[in-house]
Protein backbone atom coordinates (compact mmCIF):
# COMPACT_ATOMS: atom_id res chain seq x y z
CA UNK A 1 0.00 0.00 0.00
CA UNK A 2 1.41 3.31 -1.03
CA UNK A 3 2.22 6.15 1.65
CA UNK A 4 -0.45 9.28 1.39
CA UNK A 5 0.67 11.82 -0.63
CA UNK A 6 1.41 15.25 0.91
CA UNK A 7 -1.84 16.57 -0.60
CA UNK A 8 -3.63 13.71 0.74
CA UNK A 9 -2.21 14.21 4.39
CA UNK A 10 -3.42 17.94 3.95
CA UNK A 11 -6.98 17.08 3.45
CA UNK A 12 -6.75 15.10 6.36
CA UNK A 13 -5.62 17.21 8.32
CA UNK A 14 -7.80 19.74 7.10
CA UNK A 15 -11.13 17.48 8.14
CA UNK A 16 -10.12 17.16 11.18
CA UNK A 17 -9.74 20.89 11.93
CA UNK A 18 -13.19 21.30 10.54
CA UNK A 19 -14.61 18.79 12.87
CA UNK A 20 -12.94 20.30 15.86
CA UNK A 21 -14.32 23.63 14.96
CA UNK A 22 -17.56 22.60 13.73
CA UNK A 23 -20.24 24.12 15.78
CA UNK A 24 -23.56 21.97 16.40
CA UNK A 25 -26.58 23.39 14.11
CA UNK A 26 -29.25 24.46 16.17
CA UNK A 27 -32.79 24.77 14.88
CA UNK A 28 -35.71 27.36 15.28
CA UNK A 29 -39.14 25.91 14.64
CA UNK A 30 -41.72 27.95 13.75
CA UNK A 31 -44.18 25.93 15.84
CA UNK A 32 -46.54 25.24 13.20
CA UNK A 33 -46.54 20.72 11.55
CA UNK A 34 -47.07 22.29 8.18
CA UNK A 35 -44.22 24.47 8.41
CA UNK A 36 -41.73 23.06 10.23
CA UNK A 37 -42.42 19.70 8.36
CA UNK A 38 -41.49 21.02 4.92
CA UNK A 39 -38.21 22.06 6.27
CA UNK A 40 -35.53 19.66 6.52
CA UNK A 41 -34.46 20.30 9.90
CA UNK A 42 -37.90 21.04 11.26
CA UNK A 43 -37.16 24.43 11.26
CA UNK A 44 -34.80 27.60 10.08
CA UNK A 45 -31.09 27.15 10.72
CA UNK A 46 -29.46 29.34 13.17
CA UNK A 47 -26.20 29.38 11.99
CA UNK A 48 -27.56 30.51 8.46
CA UNK A 49 -27.93 32.75 6.33
CA UNK A 50 -31.93 33.55 5.40
CA UNK A 51 -33.76 35.54 2.54
CA UNK A 52 -37.12 37.56 3.09
CA UNK A 53 -39.29 39.66 0.63
CA UNK A 54 -42.49 41.01 0.18
CA UNK A 55 -44.52 39.54 -2.74
CA UNK A 56 -44.50 42.49 -4.54
CA UNK A 57 -43.26 46.25 -5.11
CA UNK A 58 -45.37 47.85 -2.53
CA UNK A 59 -45.35 48.81 0.87
CA UNK A 60 -47.92 46.65 2.52
CA UNK A 61 -46.21 43.78 1.00
CA UNK A 62 -43.25 45.17 2.32
CA UNK A 63 -44.52 45.41 5.36
CA UNK A 64 -45.86 42.21 5.68
CA UNK A 65 -42.25 40.66 5.06
CA UNK A 66 -40.48 42.53 7.56
CA UNK A 67 -42.87 41.97 10.06
CA UNK A 68 -42.42 37.90 9.15
CA UNK A 69 -38.24 38.64 9.83
CA UNK A 70 -39.60 40.59 13.19
CA UNK A 71 -41.31 37.65 14.57
CA UNK A 72 -38.96 34.89 13.43
CA UNK A 73 -35.88 37.40 15.48
CA UNK A 74 -38.29 37.76 18.58
CA UNK A 75 -38.08 33.96 18.62
CA UNK A 76 -34.42 33.86 19.02
CA UNK A 77 -32.69 34.60 22.59
CA UNK A 78 -30.46 37.87 22.88
CA UNK A 79 -30.32 40.78 21.19
CA UNK A 80 -31.02 41.77 17.72
CA UNK A 81 -28.64 43.68 15.18
CA UNK A 82 -31.33 45.32 12.32
CA UNK A 83 -29.36 46.88 9.76
CA UNK A 84 -31.20 49.56 7.17
CA UNK A 85 -30.06 52.49 4.50
CA UNK A 86 -32.94 54.35 5.79
CA UNK A 87 -34.64 55.28 9.26
CA UNK A 88 -38.42 54.42 8.33
CA UNK A 89 -38.82 51.14 10.63
CA UNK A 90 -41.64 51.52 12.70
CA UNK A 91 -40.69 50.35 16.38
CA UNK A 92 -44.63 49.99 17.61
CA UNK A 93 -45.36 47.26 14.65
CA UNK A 94 -42.19 45.26 15.36
CA UNK A 95 -42.76 45.03 18.91
CA UNK A 96 -46.63 43.88 18.32
CA UNK A 97 -44.93 41.10 16.04
CA UNK A 98 -43.08 39.72 19.24
CA UNK A 99 -39.54 41.96 18.72
CA UNK A 100 -39.57 44.37 21.86
CA UNK A 101 -37.36 47.88 21.25
CA UNK A 102 -35.27 46.88 24.42
CA UNK A 103 -34.14 43.46 22.23
CA UNK A 104 -33.17 45.68 19.15
CA UNK A 105 -30.33 47.58 17.84
CA UNK A 106 -30.44 49.73 15.15
CA UNK A 107 -27.64 50.65 12.69
CA UNK A 108 -27.94 53.06 9.93
CA UNK A 109 -25.55 52.63 6.68
CA UNK A 110 -25.23 54.72 3.99
CA UNK A 111 -25.55 52.31 1.53
CA UNK A 112 -26.11 48.45 0.72
CA UNK A 113 -22.36 47.96 0.72
CA UNK A 114 -22.11 49.63 4.37
CA UNK A 115 -25.26 47.67 5.14
CA UNK A 116 -23.86 44.16 4.25
CA UNK A 117 -20.23 45.68 5.54
CA UNK A 118 -21.79 45.26 9.71
CA UNK A 119 -24.18 42.92 8.52
CA UNK A 120 -20.72 40.65 8.19
CA UNK A 121 -19.21 42.12 11.02
CA UNK A 122 -22.93 41.66 13.41
CA UNK A 123 -22.93 37.45 12.22
CA UNK A 124 -18.91 36.85 13.36
CA UNK A 125 -19.67 38.98 16.66
CA UNK A 126 -21.79 35.38 18.07
CA UNK A 127 -23.29 37.33 20.85
CA UNK A 128 -26.70 38.51 18.99
CA UNK A 129 -29.55 36.15 18.82
CA UNK A 130 -30.19 37.58 15.42
CA UNK A 131 -29.11 40.03 12.66
CA UNK A 132 -31.26 41.21 9.92
CA UNK A 133 -30.28 43.97 7.15
CA UNK A 134 -32.32 45.80 4.99
CA UNK A 135 -30.57 45.62 1.12
CA UNK A 136 -31.67 45.96 -2.59
CA UNK A 137 -28.65 43.70 -3.86
CA UNK A 138 -27.24 40.43 -2.49
CA UNK A 139 -24.22 39.18 -4.64
CA UNK A 140 -23.02 35.75 -4.91
CA UNK A 141 -20.04 36.42 -3.24
CA UNK A 142 -21.14 38.72 0.05
CA UNK A 143 -24.15 35.89 0.66
CA UNK A 144 -21.16 33.46 0.63
CA UNK A 145 -19.34 35.29 3.15
CA UNK A 146 -22.71 35.90 5.01
CA UNK A 147 -23.16 32.13 5.37
CA UNK A 148 -19.65 31.09 6.78
CA UNK A 149 -20.23 33.81 9.47
CA UNK A 150 -23.48 32.66 10.06
CA UNK A 151 -22.27 29.22 10.03
CA UNK A 152 -19.15 30.06 12.28
CA UNK A 153 -21.18 31.55 15.20
CA UNK A 154 -24.32 30.01 14.98
CA UNK A 155 -26.07 33.17 14.54
CA UNK A 156 -29.05 33.83 12.60
CA UNK A 157 -28.90 35.97 9.93
CA UNK A 158 -31.66 37.34 7.80
CA UNK A 159 -31.48 39.45 4.65
CA UNK A 160 -34.08 41.41 4.19
CA UNK A 161 -34.71 42.41 0.62
CA UNK A 162 -35.91 46.29 -0.02
CA UNK A 163 -35.89 48.32 -3.56
CA UNK A 164 -36.45 51.65 -3.96
CA UNK A 165 -36.50 51.06 -7.80
CA UNK A 166 -38.97 48.32 -9.41
CA UNK A 167 -35.27 47.31 -11.34
CA UNK A 168 -33.67 46.56 -8.71
CA UNK A 169 -36.45 44.05 -7.90
CA UNK A 170 -35.09 41.34 -10.48
CA UNK A 171 -32.14 40.79 -8.49
CA UNK A 172 -34.61 38.77 -6.31
CA UNK A 173 -34.53 35.99 -8.72
CA UNK A 174 -30.75 35.92 -8.44
CA UNK A 175 -28.85 32.92 -7.33
CA UNK A 176 -27.33 33.44 -3.50
CA UNK A 177 -26.00 31.30 -1.02
CA UNK A 178 -28.54 32.00 1.54
CA UNK A 179 -30.03 28.17 3.10
CA UNK A 180 -33.51 29.33 2.51
CA UNK A 181 -35.44 32.34 0.71
CA UNK A 182 -39.01 33.46 1.80
CA UNK A 183 -41.52 35.68 -0.19
CA UNK A 184 -44.83 37.20 1.77
CA UNK A 185 -47.41 39.05 0.76
CA UNK A 186 -50.03 40.56 2.50
CA UNK A 187 -53.89 38.85 2.16
CA UNK A 188 -57.34 39.89 3.53
CA UNK A 189 -57.63 39.96 7.00
CA UNK A 190 -59.16 37.01 8.70
CA UNK A 191 -63.32 38.14 8.97
CA UNK A 192 -64.47 38.42 12.88
CA UNK A 193 -67.74 37.80 14.29
CA UNK A 194 -68.58 41.46 14.78
CA UNK A 195 -67.67 44.51 12.95
CA UNK A 196 -63.64 45.16 13.81
CA UNK A 197 -60.33 44.32 12.31
CA UNK A 198 -59.37 41.20 12.01
CA UNK A 199 -55.49 39.81 12.47
CA UNK A 200 -53.45 40.15 9.25
CA UNK A 201 -53.41 37.21 6.88
CA UNK A 202 -50.55 36.32 4.97
CA UNK A 203 -49.51 34.17 2.02
CA UNK A 204 -46.12 32.71 3.02
CA UNK A 205 -44.04 31.54 -0.07
CA UNK A 206 -41.10 29.19 0.60
CA UNK A 207 -39.49 29.64 -2.75
CA UNK A 208 -36.11 27.95 -1.94
CA UNK A 209 -34.73 25.58 0.81
CA UNK A 210 -31.45 23.96 0.95
CA UNK A 211 -32.19 20.10 0.70
CA UNK A 212 -36.06 20.52 0.87
CA UNK A 213 -38.45 21.18 -1.52
CA UNK A 214 -40.84 24.74 -1.90
CA UNK A 215 -44.21 25.31 -0.78
CA UNK A 216 -46.90 28.30 0.12
CA UNK A 217 -48.89 29.04 3.36
CA UNK A 218 -51.63 30.84 3.77
CA UNK A 219 -51.20 31.94 7.61
CA UNK A 220 -52.21 34.08 10.21
CA UNK A 221 -49.58 37.31 11.15
CA UNK A 222 -47.34 36.90 14.11
CA UNK A 223 -48.66 37.64 16.96
CA UNK A 224 -47.08 39.33 19.99
CA UNK A 225 -44.59 36.52 20.38
CA UNK A 226 -43.05 36.17 17.02
CA UNK A 227 -45.79 33.00 16.21
CA UNK A 228 -47.84 32.87 12.92
CA UNK A 229 -50.96 30.53 13.31
CA UNK A 230 -53.13 28.58 10.63
CA UNK A 231 -56.43 30.29 10.43
CA UNK A 232 -59.22 28.20 11.65
CA UNK A 233 -61.15 28.03 8.41
CA UNK A 234 -58.82 26.31 6.56
CA UNK A 235 -58.03 24.43 9.36
CA UNK A 236 -61.25 22.65 8.85
CA UNK A 237 -62.03 23.86 5.09
CA UNK A 238 -61.90 21.17 2.39
CA UNK A 239 -58.29 20.50 0.97
CA UNK A 240 -56.80 21.99 4.02
CA UNK A 241 -58.15 20.15 6.67
CA UNK A 242 -54.65 18.17 7.00
CA UNK A 243 -52.28 20.52 7.17
CA UNK A 244 -53.04 23.66 6.03
CA UNK A 245 -50.85 23.92 2.66
CA UNK A 246 -50.47 23.75 -0.78
CA UNK A 247 -47.68 22.75 -3.17
CA UNK A 248 -45.99 25.91 -4.74
CA UNK A 249 -43.17 26.33 -7.94
CA UNK A 250 -40.27 27.97 -7.19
Amino acid sequence: MRPPSALESLRVQVRQIEGRHRRATTVLPFGLAAVDSRLPSGGLPCGALHEVAGGGNGALDGAAAALFTAGIAARTRGKVLWCVTRPDLFAPALSQAGLKSDRVIYLEGGDDKTVLACFEEGLRHAGLGAVVAEVARLPMTASRRLQLAAEGSGTLGIALRRWRRQTEASDFGQPTAATSRWRVSALPSTPLPVPGVGRPRWLIELIRCRAGESADFELEACDDTGHLRLPADLVHGPGQAEDGRRSASA
